[in-house]
């Protein structure tokens, strides 16, 4: 066994970090043994905190459970080194065809093994258990104990001994007298019970506690009724059944006549809307008749400003479409769609119009017969994505897949980025410890700089710069894209000095313009000009660990992924209009990229691209899976190979040009940093 990280074992060699961690892999238990007694187990001191371990020379954390799993975790492969030769690792299960997955991905909803078998027996957890989210079925009563009994620590959620207050009651069994179970930290007495996780009601805004031991959502988000998951509050009462027992639509009558719903909708007595001129009409349309008899006979005879509706408690005044009725029960008033319409009504710009509303597409983009949502025009968009040591290219619209480029077999093609006017890929090379590139027109491939570590690479295509963070450092740096290596390194600090572990970066070259993540002890959105001036925080507010960053240009906004959270944030790019839709696929995001309507990212832990919709994060689409890790992924969609692009970027209306360098490189005989 490698003595520095591994220790001997009846069956063979363990990683070091798997002793004395409260589960037995030695089968005769000697893993959970210490000194002389039986029993007297050693605690194993980990940077990272419990179960973790540091990546060598980085600050990058993983769980223990992720060592010798077939899946490079740290960036230089450290976490696959000196592993043991067996069928299947611990911490991982067989497929019926023989294949090795994660344990946590059986019954995960996805065929990972390729013949179906990690899914074909997905029974429930047993009456008293709970499911973590890596799968594993625990007891209620570990919930908040202060320890992680979920390998992915989701049983001692951020929620626990965190309320201050409770109403209504506890399932049986969890009450404070004799025999009751032992009470979770995260709950109170209340109503001679306790009650756990929170739900903001959508009319009043008031916080409630409901009884869910084993559910904890974000102030964000409510729980199901069943327990098994929760829903963005937006989602609720929206027409559509998110929760698996379509409890965020139960109890919507009161709100029939919110956007979204009919103009003139009635509210039946089980909570379904019912279109008001089907009200009173002599035949029962809701379920359970109360749309006839009462007062149905009396006439109309109120002064409504559009419309007046007989209904079993009297006549009604009605609104046409885009108007609401006014607190007067009589006026109508228009329905500001662009602003309320939290999903987004117009995939881009919106107008709105007494009544009504209007969409529109930025140049470039063409509005799509549903007269909501805008694709651009010309060539089909690509999706550029590193796999290991190859870049693919994928249709967005035909799925076609390519390899445009390829390295040798023991690189890794990491964090990547696109010169959409040379055509021409930039990747961080982990294994040289350099950024490399390739023309994708002739082939040509070459160095830009050597003795470089990067988390993430960016290009300002106008000022002609390639930029990058360097997390260890504290940095982050740029150099001339015509730059050749001469064997003596090339390039400049932009900024040092206070950030906090900065990760992923993102360029907005026509404003001259930069956005990265601090994911330190504090983690933040930062923004500054591409000189590294005009430094200021964007958003340091309800961030775990903001891995992944794309832009939004059309619609001005900054999205993010977070690994902590599990979860897909936006805001407009003044840190203004912030939206966050907790999401239980976001694991182990690593890049991501928008277009038209959609996010895209890469998660390393699923070997998967996946995409959403960038409003509401729903209708999940699996784009690629592939047996090696994605990494860097790009979207060049301004157009693959159109000389015009770059002009018509410069010229465009609703982004005027301000890099100062795009022009005869801003005057500078060598490293021009645009200063808007």
């Amino acid at each position: 066994c490698a003595a520095s990280r591994q220790a001997a074992c009846v069956s063979g060699c363990i990683p070091v970090l798997w002793l004395c961690d409260g589960e037995q892999q030695c089968p005769d238990g000697t893993d959970e043994q210490c000194g002389e007694q039986a029993g007297e187990c050693c605690a194993v001191s980990s940077v990272c905190g419990t179960k973790k371990v540091q990546c060598p020379g980085t600050h990058h954390c993983i769980p223990h459970w992720e060592l010798c799993d077939r899946h490079q975790d740290c960036e230089d492969g450290w976490d696959e080194e000196g592993c043991p030769q067996q069928p299947c690792l611990p911490g991982q299960w067989q497929c019926r065809n023989r294949v090795c997955i994660m344990a946590e991905w059986k019954c995960n909803g996805i065929d990972d093994c390729g013949d179906s078998s990690d899914e074909d027996i997905c029974a429930p957890c047993t009456p008293g258990m709970v499911r973590c989210d890596e799968g594993k079925c625990i007891l209620e009563s570990l919930m908040c104990d202060d320890k992680d009994d979920c390998l992915d620590g989701t049983d001692e959620p951020s929620t626990c001994g965190k309320l201050d207050t409770a109403v209504g009651c506890c399932p049986s069994g969890w009450g404070w007298g004799e025999g009751s179970h032992r009470a979770p930290r995260n709950c109170l007495l209340a109503c001679s019970c306790q009650v756990c996780s929170a739900r903001v009601d959508i009319r009043s805004g008031d916080l409630y506690w409901l009884a869910f031991l084993h559910l904890s959502c974000s102030r964000t988000h409510v729980p199901c009724r069943d327990g098994t998951g929760c829903v963005a509050q937006e989602y609720l009462c929206d027409g559509e059944k998110d929760c698996a027992d379509g409890s965020d639509e139960d109890g919507c009558a009161q709100l029939c006549n919110t956007p979204g719903r009919s103009h003139s909708s009635y509210p039946c007595g089980l909570g379904s809307c019912l279109n008001a001129s089907l009200v009173c009409n002599g035949q029962e349309d809701c379920t359970d008749g109360s749309d006839e008899a009462g007062n149905c006979s009396v006439p109309c005879q109120r002064s409504c400003t559009h419309l007046c509706y007989p209904s079993p408690q009297g006549p009604r005044c009605w609104c046409g479409p885009g108007y609401r009725l006014a607190e007067d029960g009589l006026s109508c008033k228009d329905i500001d769609e662009c602003t309320e319409w939290s999903k987004g009504v117009c995939s881009q710009t919106c107008l709105n119009a007494p009544g009504s509303y209007s969409c529109g597409c930025l140049p470039g983009y063409l509005l799509e017969p549903d007269g909501h949502v805008c694709k651009l025009t010309g060539p089909e968009p690509k999706l550029l994505v590193a796999v290991q040591s190859e870049v693919l290219s994928y249709g967005l619209r035909s799925g076609h897949e390519e390899v445009v480029l390829a390295t040798d077999k023991d690189r890794v093609v990491f964090s990547l980025d696109y010169d959409l006017v040379e055509r021409k890929v930039f990747w961080m090379d982990l294994a040289t410890e350099s950024i490399r590139w390739q023309d994708l027109n002739s082939g040509k491939k070459g160095t830009l700089v050597k003795g470089v570590r990067s988390d993430c690479i960016a290009v300002d295509w106008l000022g002609r710069n390639l930029y990058w963070t360097d997390g260890v450092a504290g940095q982050v740096l740029a150099t001339r894209l015509g730059a050749a290596w001469q064997g003596i390194p090339e390039y400049t600090v932009v900024m040092d000095g206070d950030l906090d572990k900065p990760h992923s970066l993102v360029l907005q070259p026509l404003a001259g313009l930069m956005y990265w993540s601090e994911v330190g002890s504090h983690s933040r959105l930062m923004e500054a000009s591409m000189d590294g001036s005009w430094r200021h925080v964007l958003l340091a507010q309800g961030l775990g660990w903001p891995t992944a960053l794309a832009l939004d240009l059309p619609t001005q906004r900054i999205f993010w992924l977070d690994e902590k959270l599990g979860s897909v944030g936006s805001a407009h790019l003044d840190g203004s209009s912030v939206k966050v839709l907790k999401l239980r696929w976001v694991r182990s995001p690593f890049a991501a990229a928008v277009c038209e309507g959609q996010l895209y990212w890469s998660e390393r832990k699923t070997w998967s691209v996946q995409q959403v919709d960038k409003a509401s994060g729903k209708n999940r689409t699996m784009l690629l899976k592939r047996h090696g890790q994605p990494h860097g992924l790009q979207v060049p969609s301004w157009g693959a190979p159109n000389p015009a692009v770059p002009a018509l970027l410069i010229s465009h209306p609703a982004q005027p040009c301000t890099n100062g360098c795009a022009k005869s490189n801003g005057g500078c005989a060598q490293l021009c940093l645009p200063n808007p």
